[in-house]
């Protein structure tokens, strides 16, 4: 298999992070690429005709494509413990893939356009999208996020990772101490520390 990535994504990130939990990093190609919604690599635009990353090239069927099917794909290959908390895995993940969603834009909006038509309220927006999910995982998710390793700790790590890497002035810690511990705590392991994105 050979998975078509970036490191500065969190979607990307997640499922690299999966593969290290799993022990199946060392049967999959990764393939680390440049790509922008502007300029998307042909390598990406090959696996997924959305031009998104990531990608699974697999031997056995087409290529998956967005990071919630090749974690489902990869955890079932591996015995399916991830997803193992039912609806409340998939509604964590889907929390943190939102922050994700949120976060990217945000870098999208700063990084791609010219900053004298940069929208200052899509800005905001989004950045209370993030901050609304922090303070949601932190009232409601703490039990699972403290229990049994499954796919939305990971997706959750990987999102607020993301947000200090490109928007450390977002301040999603204050208010959400409990989360912030648990983060401080989850992103210490092997797998979270092997695959930080480079500086910004």
């Amino acid at each position: 298999m050979r998975l078509t990535y970036s490191q500065a994504s969190p979607f990307a990130r997640k499922v690299v992070v999966l593969l290290h939990e799993t022990g199946q990093l060392d049967e999959v190609e990764i393939q680390d690429v440049t790509t922008t919604p502007l300029s998307p690599s042909p390598d990406v635009k090959a696996s997924n005709p959305l031009a998104k990353i990531p990608a699974l090239e697999r031997n056995d069927g087409p290529a998956l494509y967005d990071s919630r099917v090749i974690c489902a794909y990869l955890d079932d290959r591996a015995g399916g413990r991830l997803y193992s908390g039912g609806w409340d895995s998939m509604v964590l993940e889907a929390t943190a893939d939102g922050i994700m969603d949120a976060a990217v834009l945000m870098s999208y909006e700063k990084r791609l356009r010219p900053e004298e038509i940069q929208w200052d309220s899509w800005l905001e927006a989004q950045q209370g999208k993030v901050l609304g999910g922090c303070a949601a995982l932190n009232a409601r998710w703490m039990s699972q996020l403290q229990g049994p390793l499954d796919i939305g700790q990971i997706a959750v790590a990987c999102a607020l990772a993301y947000v200090d890497f490109r928007h450390p002035d977002t301040n999603w810690r204050q208010g959400n101490e409990a989360l912030a511990d648990w983060f401080a705590g989850f992103e210490s392991r092997p797998a979270m520390q092997a695959t930080k994105p480079p500086a910004a």
